[in-house]
């Protein structure tokens, strides 16, 4: 996967692709805007369906189902910025929470019986690792034994649905660690915590990609890897790290859902990996690699929110929503087609 690297990329032929494409880097810098106005419309839209949209309710409800989505969305933007995808995230939001709690939980006492290896305040620790070991184990399917990525984290997400089906026994947990509930209910400064705690990742991520170094090579190494090798950039090493933070993101995404609704459905996360790609499509993250920013990723997860919100609030039935996410991708790609003049293989 290759793409332009953006203008600020370290190599001897960007500037020169992007003279020779006739590119502006300030109309790519605008471009991260351009949903804004649309989550204004969809604003306005939704108070004429219902008066109930602009209710405090309502929009902390959105706001908080946003923040949920939106670490597996940013993952993944990291993911992609690098030049790669990670299937399995839609599956690491289950089974990380799943794994954690049958590792603290005992054997008697409650109605999931786990092994109670581990004091139940490592009920967090235990999911973010179980996470990153799940991120480790793709690099080193993709990176040592150069598997085809996209087919090594189908197979991922297949063996990982199938292991939280497994360890769980096909049923819903609904004993959850005291941590978790904490983290999905509590409210700080009037929002729920979950919201301040995506915000502020997001923030941090956006100023790794903005300020650090291994951050800037993200671009660089989705842009061309082996301009990046060339320039001296580890590209296997950041890669690697980049994919086990991918899969920590997507298993404290799953600490906040269990959190939230106090439990582990057989079927969490599944599906998500649709509302993944279609928020980080619309937010223009490049799926060919080196593109895209995270505040741009972030108002696409805003927007797939508003609409579903708005949506539901107007009587369409939610069993059209995976449609919906279907169209805005293909929409949002034929769109970012024709706008940066590039084939998408």
């Amino acid at each position: 996967m290759t793409d332009t690297m953006p203008p600020s990329a370290t190599t001897a032929d960007g500037p020169a692709k992007d003279r020779a494409t006739g590119r502006r880097p300030a109309l790519a810098r605008w471009r991260d805007f351009s949903l804004v106005p649309v989550i204004f419309v969809l604003g306005v839209i939704g108070f004429i369906v219902s008066p109930v949209f602009l209710t405090t309710d309502n929009l902390i409800g959105v706001l908080q189902q946003s923040s949920e989505l939106s670490l597996l969305v940013l993952g993944e933007a990291l993911i992609l910025i690098a030049g790669r995808m990670d299937l399995s995230l839609e599956s690491t939001i289950g089974v990380a929470p799943v794994i954690a709690m049958w590792l603290v939980f005992p054997a008697h006492g409650s109605r999931f019986a786990g092994i109670g290896l581990l004091p139940s305040w490592t009920a967090i620790p235990v999911c973010l690792a179980v996470g990153a070991l799940i991120g480790a184990v793709n690099g080193f399917l993709i990176l040592r034994l150069r598997v085809n990525g996209f087919i090594a984290t189908l197979g991922m997400l297949t063996m990982l649905r199938g292991l939280q089906i497994g360890v769980a026994g096909g049923q819903s947990i609904i004993d959850v660690p005291g941590s978790f509930s904490y983290l999905g209910q509590a409210s700080w400064f009037g929002l729920p915590a979950s919201v301040w705690i995506s915000l502020t990742l997001f923030a941090a991520g956006g100023a790794a990609l903005a300020y650090l170094r291994h951050g800037r090579a993200l671009y660089a190494i989705g842009g061309n890897a082996e301009a990046a090798r060339a320039a001296g950039i580890r590209v296997d090493r950041v890669t690697w790290i980049v994919l086990c933070v991918g899969g920590l993101l997507a298993a404290f995404a799953g600490v906040l859902y269990t959190g939230h609704y106090g439990s582990v459905a057989a079927t969490q996360g599944n599906g998500w990996i649709f509302q993944v790609f279609a928020a980080a499509v619309i937010g223009g993250i490049s799926l060919n690699g080196g593109r895209g920013t995270l505040f741009g990723a972030l108002t696409g997860v805003l927007t797939l929110q508003l609409v579903v919100n708005v949506m539901t609030l107007g009587g369409v039935p939610p069993l059209w929503n995976q449609f919906l996410n279907g169209a805005i991708i293909i929409v949002a790609l034929i769109i970012s087609r024709f706008a940066s003049g590039e084939q998408q293989d």
